[in-house]
C-alpha cells in the first residue's frame, strides 16, 4: 500500500503511543486501519468486506476509537468511521508498508472495490429517478461548467488549508475544490444526498473527503475552523438564509473567505412546488447585507447572466466575502458592477 501519512505536528505521551500500538497490533484491527486509510466506511461496509459479524467488528472499532486512532460520526441511523490523521501518523508507515498484493489485504481491497461499485450503482439509480427534474433545472441557468469556471476564477490560486462545503448535496463543489485543499469537509442534512456525494467523490479519487450529516443552521464545527467556506445553491431552499450565513461566517478563519453561489431574483413560481425552492433568488445587496451583519463586510459580487438561448433563463450570482483580517492585510476588495461572464 502507498498511503502517505501526515507528519507529526507534536510529540505523543509515551502512554498514548503505547495504547495506539497495542490497539493496532491485532489482525482484524490492522486490516480495518488499512481499509480506513483508503476512506471512511460504515460498520456494514466493514462487515461485508471482512466477513465478520457486526458485533465483532463493532468491538474492534470501539477499541480503535478508545485509542484515538479512529473517530466515529453518525449519519442518521448509520455510523461511519475514519482515521484520526494526527494520531494515526504513528502507524501510517506500517500501513503504507503492508503488501497489498497478497491476502488478506488483496482480498479486502477487492471487496472494498465491490462495495464502492455498489455505492456508485445506487447513486446512478438515485439520479436516474431525479434526472428529469435536475435536467430541467440545469437548463434554466448558465451551464454548470461556466459557473464552476467562475468559482475557480473568483478563488484564484490562493492555497486552501481547510475547506467546508455547507449543504454539499451531490458533492459537486467538493469534486471541484477538494483536491486543492489540505482538508475538505462536506455537510448535508440528507443521508441520501451524502450517499450520492460519497459515491461521486470516490469515483473521482477523492475518498478521503470528510462527509458529515448535519444542519446548515447549526454546523457542528468550531469557530474559525475553515479558511474557505462554500454555500453553493443552498440558500433558496432555506426558510432562514440569513441565519445560515451567520453560521457560515462563524466558521471562517481569520483572513479566510466565504463563497456564496445562488440565483438572482426571478419570477419562476413553479420552482416552489416542482423543486421545493423557498426563495425565488436574492438581490446582490440582500446577501451582501447579511454577510456584513455576520461580520464579513468586504464582498465582491459577480453575475453570470443568461445566454438568451433559453426563455426565462436564470442569472447565477457569486458573492465572495473576505474576513477583515485579510482586508487589513490587502487593499479593500471592490464591489464589481454586475460583471457578465
Amino acid at each position: 500500500m502507498s498511503h502517505a501519512g501526515p507528519a507529526f505536528t507534536s510529540t505523543l505521551p509515551f502512554t498514548d503511543a503505547l495504547a495506539i500500538l497495542r490497539a493496532a497490533a491485532e489482525e482484524t484491527r490492522l486490516r480495518v486501519l488499512a481499509l480506513l486509510a483508503a476512506g471512511e466506511l460504515s460498520v456494514s461496509d466493514l462487515t461485508d468486506i471482512l466477513g465478520q459479524s457486526q458485533p465483532r467488528i463493532s468491538r474492534h472499532l470501539k477499541l480503535l476509537v478508545e485509542a484515538g486512532l479512529v473517530e466515529r460520526h453518525r449519519e442518521g441511523a448509520w455510523a461511519f468511521f475514519r482515521l484520526v490523521e494526527e494520531r494515526a501518523a504513528l502507524v501510517q508507515p506500517l500501513i503504507a508498508g503492508l503488501d497489498a498484493a497478497r491476502p488478506p489485504l488483496s482480498e479486502d481491497l477487492a471487496r472494498l472495490g465491490a462495495v464502492r461499485g455498489q455505492r456508485a450503482e445506487a447513486a446512478q439509480a438515485f439520479f436516474a429517478r431525479l434526472a428529469p427534474k435536475w435536467d430541467h433545472l440545469r437548463s434554466l441557468h448558465v451551464p454548470e461548467a461556466t459557473v464552476e469556471a467562475a468559482v475557480l476564477d473568483a478563488l484564484g490560486d490562493r492555497p486552501i488549508q481547510n475547506l467546508v462545503d455547507l449543504g454539499t448535496g451531490t458533492g459537486r463543489m467538493l469534486g471541484l475544490l477538494a483536491a486543492r485543499a489540505a482538508r475538505a469537509v462536506g455537510l448535508d442534512s440528507s443521508h441520501a444526498m451524502l450517499s450520492v456525494a460519497r459515491a461521486n467523490l470516490e469515483r473521482a479519487g477523492l475518498a478521503r473527503v470528510d462527509l458529515r450529516q448535519g444542519d446548515i443552521h447549526a454546523p457542528p464545527f468550531g469557530r474559525g475552523a475553515f479558511d474557505l467556506v462554500v454555500v453553493h445553491q443552498v440558500l433558496h431552499y432555506l426558510d432562514d438564509p440569513a441565519r445560515a450565513l451567520r453560521e457560515a461566517a462563524r466558521l471562517v478563519a481569520p483572513g479566510g473567505r466565504l463563497l456564496v453561489v445562488d440565483f438572482a431574483p426571478h419570477d419562476l413560481e413553479f420552482l416552489r412546488e416542482a423543486q421545493a425552492h423557498r426563495r425565488l433568488g436574492f438581490a446582490p445587496e440582500q446577501v451582501t447585507g447579511w454577510l456584513a451583519d455576520a461580520g464579513l463586510p468586504s464582498v465582491t459580487v459577480r453575475d453570470l447572466a443568461p445566454t438568451g438561448e433559453v426563455e426565462d433563463q436564470l442569472t447565477v450570482t457569486l458573492w465572495l466575502a473576505t474576513d477583515a483580517a485579510e482586508a487589513q492585510a490587502r487593499p479593500p476588495l471592490r464591489h464589481e458592477e454586475r460583471a457578465v461572464a
